[in-house]
């Protein structure tokens, strides 16, 4: 291990450790720490599947794309209409069960997060890869306009979930404590698509394909490799995961024309917290952001520091950018 990993490691130790004990502290028992570190993961989680294809994006691309929360928005108001009766895409009559429409709702938003991605890719992006300042104005243009598409849809009033279904309205007892079991569900499927995008991009040949693109573009094509390609299945890749997240989070969070601007700040405060372009980074720094939120949540309850949650964000990357200001990962770009 290299001396800058080692220093990276004892931070984020030293980091999580702190959060970990002040959550202890500021408990009054072993359920209600339970239920801080859970809600940590679980906010962390929802936040990863923001950063991690703004990282992908950035890291294999260099293109910072500020449509990254429209798209987290996009998904969110899908997965609600097909779930729910009366919207758009109306799923009740097709597939009356709920358990079993949830997934497809879910699919249906990925679906479409890729399509727009592949249509901002080819159609917009594709001339301006040699400008990375038309680049952010492009992608914080193109969020706007989605933001405006999505109010002539549904209007801009706030969708809060109702339907039921089985995974999110149960759960399960510990330390005296209940626990929902949908936030469990959210915190493993994040797990698990930390551990899937980490194959893909480091074990699986369209990730050596993908890589060896990045660092030789000349030399991929000469090998009779379509680049172009593999670049616009990079950016659908990352928008699909960003419409997950936002499906994923409507359950719990519902679906308004606000959830893409607050999850892209905070993305992008764990994108470069972790270290621009590193994937590791973004995935470690995403459940250290998470924990300190729920932990400011948690401190800041009975007393009148309310703002304290929504600018832990923020305080957690000037500590870290202080004493590392490449980021956890991160090298000097």
């Amino acid at each position: 291990m290299s001396r800058t990993n080692r220093s990276s490691l004892i931070a984020i130790l030293v980091i999580i450790g702190g959060l970990v004990a002040v959550a202890f502290v500021n408990s009054s028992s072993l359920g209600n720490f339970g239920i801080t570190l859970l809600s940590g993961l679980f906010q962390g989680m929802l936040l990863f599947l923001v950063a991690s294809g703004l990282s992908i994006i950035f890291g294999l691309m260099d293109v910072l794309n500020f449509a990254q929360g429209a798209y987290f928005m996009v998904g969110a108001y899908v997965a609600y209409d097909a779930q729910h009766a009366g919207g758009l895409i109306d799923l009740t009559q097709a597939i009356p069960d709920p358990n079993l429409r949830f997934p497809i709702a879910v699919l249906i938003a990925m679906i479409v997060g890729a399509l727009l991605g592949i249509i901002l890719e080819r159609g917009l992006l594709r001339p301006l890869y040699a400008r990375p300042i038309y680049q952010l104005v492009l992608t914080f243009g193109v969020a706007l306009v989605m933001a405006e598409i999505i109010k002539f849809l549904w209007t801009t009033t706030p969708y809060s979930w109702t339907e039921v279904f089985g995974v999110r309205d149960s759960f399960f007892e510990l330390f005296g404590q209940r626990f929902s079991t949908y936030r469990l569900f959210v915190v493993g499927m994040g797990i698990a698509l930390i551990v899937l995008i980490a194959l893909l991009l480091r074990r699986s040949r369209i990730g050596i394909i993908i890589r060896a693109g990045v660092e030789d573009r000349e030399m991929v094509q000469a090998l009779g490799i379509n680049v172009q390609t593999v670049f616009t299945l990079v950016f659908t890749l990352g928008c699909a995961i960003a419409a997950l997240g936002g499906a994923v989070a409507a359950p719990f969070l519902g679906a308004s024309t606000t959830l893409g601007d607050i999850f892209l700040l905070q993305a992008i405060a764990v994108v470069v917290l972790g270290g621009m372009g590193s994937y590791e980074g973004t995935a470690i720094g995403s459940i250290m952001v998470g924990l300190a939120v729920a932990v400011a949540q948690d401190a800041a309850i009975g007393t009148s520091f309310s703002a304290l949650p929504s600018i832990t964000p923020m305080l957690l990357l000037v500590l870290v950018l202080l004493l590392r200001p490449s980021g956890l990962f991160g090298n000097a770009r």
